[in-house]
């Protein structure tokens, strides 16, 4: 069980939160569920319905397409944003390299909070900015 100071440092660090007031991101963090998997555990499958993003508390786990590992995501970092965003099904799976404790906010919390607070909204057209530039920039290399 993570203390409400434990969760308010691993969710200040998704860049969409970070420049967020921190009482807002104490009352977002305290919504959050904590999920455990364990090792080789398929949290989520390419082409499934998705709705939530999921921060990493401890473990890694690794994005893949089939067999093909697209990165290695660990402790600190998020995944599943894309969906909890456009509600299309997952582009990738997630699969534990180790046990994992995640913070999961689901696509209704992450609505709720854009009600309240709106700049939620530009930091998230600037981190999914970001992480397109980052792709192509991948891939003119």
């Amino acid at each position: 069980m993570l203390t409400s100071v434990d969760r308010l440092l691993f969710v200040r660090r998704v860049p969409i939160f970070n420049e967020l007031r921190d009482d807002f991101v104490v009352r977002l963090a305290s919504v959050m569920n904590e999920l455990s998997y364990p090792t080789n555990h398929s949290i989520f499958k390419q082409g499934e319905e998705g709705r939530s993003l999921y921060i990493i508390v401890s473990g890694r786990v690794k994005v893949h397409i089939g067999d093909k590992t697209l990165a290695e995501v660990e402790r600190g970092k998020y995944f599943g944003e894309m969906a909890v965003f456009d509600t299309q099904p997952r582009s990738a799976s997630i699969t534990t390299l180790e046990s994992c404790e995640c913070l999961e906010l689901t696509q209704e919390q992450l609505y709720d909070a854009i009600e309240e607070t709106p700049e939620i909204a530009v930091n998230i057209i600037r981190e999914l900015s970001r992480i397109i530039r980052q792709l192509n920039e991948n891939m003119s290399h």
